[in-house]
């Protein structure tokens, strides 16, 4: 089964940070997120965002980014920045990735989106827009990887209740 994995980095809305673990639980990605957080674990607006889906959640969490990436060494990342100069559907993404967002307020660090250049990717937005909303980034880069995988081990054929597909198509 093809993996992927969702970062946050010091995410610091509660709400944002539940919406991704949704898309997390319905795509099947792992998320990982990196302390510190602006709340806690248990905040009520985190668990009201991801509804009934923390069953459904693979999550890890890492005391820093020096944490992350010592215990997921020889992992291939992308940044997700807005100052990155390559769109996000320029890369192939591997098996096994890590799509990684920054915290609201700052992205990610400059640092690091320097030093890796050739793996930092941006959402095209207006020019002087501050910032796409980062539960929403997160699941653009999500489902632009899985879409890249062909929805592995996704359902692709919805059902409606009161009439049947397969009925209409065979009129």
């Amino acid at each position: 089964m093809a993996e992927l994995n969702i970062v946050l980095v010091e995410p610091e809305i509660p709400q944002n940070t539940g919406n991704i673990a949704r898309t997390c639980a319905v795509t099947g990605a792992r998320l990982h997120i990196v302390k510190p957080m602006g709340f806690t674990p248990t905040d009520k607006h985190l668990k009201r965002a991801g509804l009934d889906y923390w069953n459904y959640l693979d999550l890890t969490y890492y005391e820093n980014l020096d944490d992350f990436f010592e215990k997921t060494k020889g992992g291939t990342y992308y940044y997700f920045s807005k100052k990155a100069n390559h769109t996000y559907t320029d890369i192939e993404y591997p098996d096994q990735c890590y799509i990684v967002f920054g915290k609201e307020t700052k992205g990610l660090p400059e640092k690091l989106l320097y030093d890796n250049a050739e793996f930092t990717v941006r959402i095209p937005m207006l020019e002087g827009a501050r910032c796409l909303n980062l539960s929403s980034a997160a699941a653009v880069g999500a489902y632009e990887v899985l879409r890249q995988w062909g929805f592995p081990e996704l359902s692709n054929n919805g059902r409606l209740k009161e009439y049947d597909w397969e009925m209409r198509n065979a009129e």
